[in-house]
């Protein structure tokens, strides 16, 4: 089932999300939804909180990456196929340069911003099978992983931009958050008034 993605402005994109256990109510469930829902979009990856929901999940698919033809033929390959679901996540370590790359974000459209990461993660993690993985990822790879996990650690990619961008953006940023902008797939506004 298509979900709606929630926009920027909704508080529960601003929780530090809670883990979860095997428990987890229709977690099989949730986690096709949450597919769905970001190939709808044609993203590659979302986050719980993206979807309402204040808890440590998100997945991730670079495939859509894998095709671009400034990568080196190993980043290619490595994108290639890579798909993942993150289940309470921690980033243990992030280190290497930092370099800028252009990120977006399914909860607000139509921006689209250089940000700066270190370019190698080391994260623990369940997958959904609850199996217990200790990995290390760079490059692209690490940085769709690192944009994923700030969701359940409340953060978005506009915070980590400088102050005079982020009050060139603000404009815009209210305008999604009223539902005013043409998007492609189903959201959540939540400054949109009551009954339209």
């Amino acid at each position: 089932m298509i979900l709606p993605i929630i926009a920027y402005g909704d508080p529960v994109l601003r929780k530090v999300a809670d883990d979860i256990d095997r428990d987890y109510p229709k977690l099989n469930e949730l986690i096709a939804n949450m597919w769905e829902t970001m190939y709808n979009a044609s993203g590659v990856g979302l986050a719980a909180p993206q979807i309402g929901l204040p808890i440590r999940i998100f997945l991730v698919d670079t495939t859509p990456f894998s095709g671009d033809e400034d990568l080196t033929p190993e980043e290619q390959k490595q994108l290639d196929g890579f798909k993942r679901v993150f289940i309470n996540a921690t980033i243990e370590e992030e280190s290497g340069e930092e370099w800028a790359f252009n990120e977006g974000c399914l909860s607000i459209p139509d921006v689209r911003e250089d940000v700066r990461r270190k370019e190698r993660i080391k994260i623990s993690y369940l997958d959904e099978n609850f199996k217990e993985h200790v990995e290390t990822y760079d490059g692209l790879l690490a940085r769709v992983i690192q944009h994923e996990y700030d969701h359940i650690e409340g953060v978005l990619f506009t915070d980590k931009l400088s102050a005079l961008k982020k009050r060139m953006l603000k404009g815009r940023l209210t305008n999604i958050s009223k539902g005013k902008i043409g998007v492609e797939y189903r959201m959540k506004f939540p400054s949109m008034k009551k009954g339209r």
